[in-house]
């Protein structure tokens, strides 16, 4: 019996060394990070708002013309069929003189009644006034007032307006927005300068609708067709641009090397296990 008590005692204290063995996890992976731990944003730059203007000047190649007939006669039927008949002489003439189909368009047709007012009487008829105005491009300019005066010897007694325009006004266009971008990076950099500060990327760039400016009329009319030819004068278009501009502003000193500047966005979070 006591035999079997002095073989038990070591069993059992071997069990109990070697119980916290077998109980023991293994090592657990470390917790991972918490899913958006926040991360320090980098410092941003100041920025600096400015806008531009630029100008271009291009060589006007369309003449625009309105000119119109107005006859008066005691009936309205008169009236009208006279005009017609004198406009229709006026587009023969145009038409001869190389103007296109496509470049004569009707702008207007008016009959009006023309009445006397009589002091201390009723008012009475005496005739009808008809009108008929055509707008018309001339694309070659430099026969332009040539063309003026055919057409007022043809029938025409009404010049209500002329103007001047470009075909292809994309080349101007471009110049005008490129100076508008050179104004604006000039003065950004004059005011970064001013502030003791460099400047740096360029951020934000857009632009306004190109504005061309109308061309005023230069011409004396010469209604008398044996006179000299009408002088007319087409100048020069304008054409303007406006952008704005938006840069950083970085602090003054030479700029860094390339690559030495932080990046504008934060690094990203490390992967979720």
């Amino acid at each position: 019996m006591s035999r079997f008590r002095s073989t038990a005692l070591p069993l059992a204290a071997a069990l109990m060394l070697a119980g916290p063995a077998f109980a023991q996890a293994p090592d657990a992976p470390p917790p991972p990070e918490a899913h958006g731990k926040h991360h320090p944003m980098p410092p941003q730059p100041a920025r600096l708002s400015v806008s531009g203007s630029g100008q271009a000047v291009a060589q006007p190649d369309i003449a625009t013309i309105t000119l119109g007939v107005s006859s008066q006669a005691p009936t309205a039927a008169e009236a009208m069929s006279k005009t017609a008949a004198q406009q229709q002489k006026v587009i023969e003439t145009l038409k001869a003189e190389g103007v296109e189909a496509r470049d004569i368009q009707t702008s207007g047709l008016n009959l009006a009644a023309q009445m006397d007012y009589p002091e201390n009487q009723a008012p009475k008829l005496v005739g009808y006034v008809a009108q008929n105005s055509v707008s018309l491009r001339v694309r070659d300019i430099a026969k332009l007032g040539e063309v003026l005066d055919k057409l007022v010897a043809s029938g025409a007694n009404e010049i209500s307006g002329i103007g001047f325009s470009r075909e292809d006004m994309g080349a101007a266009q471009d110049e005008a927005r490129a100076a508008a971008v050179a104004d604006a990076r000039h003065k950004a950099e004059l005011m970064a300068e001013a502030a003791g500060m460099r400047l740096g990327a360029l951020r934000v760039l857009s632009d306004s609708p190109v504005i061309e400016a109308p061309q005023p009329l230069l011409m004396r009319a010469a209604m008398d067709a044996k006179a000299a030819s009408t002088p007319v004068e087409a100048g020069e278009l304008t054409v303007s641009a406006q952008v704005s501009a938006v840069f950083d502003l970085l602090p003054a000193g030479p700029p860094p090397a390339p690559g030495a500047e932080a990046p504008d966005a934060p690094p990203p979070p490390p992967p979720a296990n």
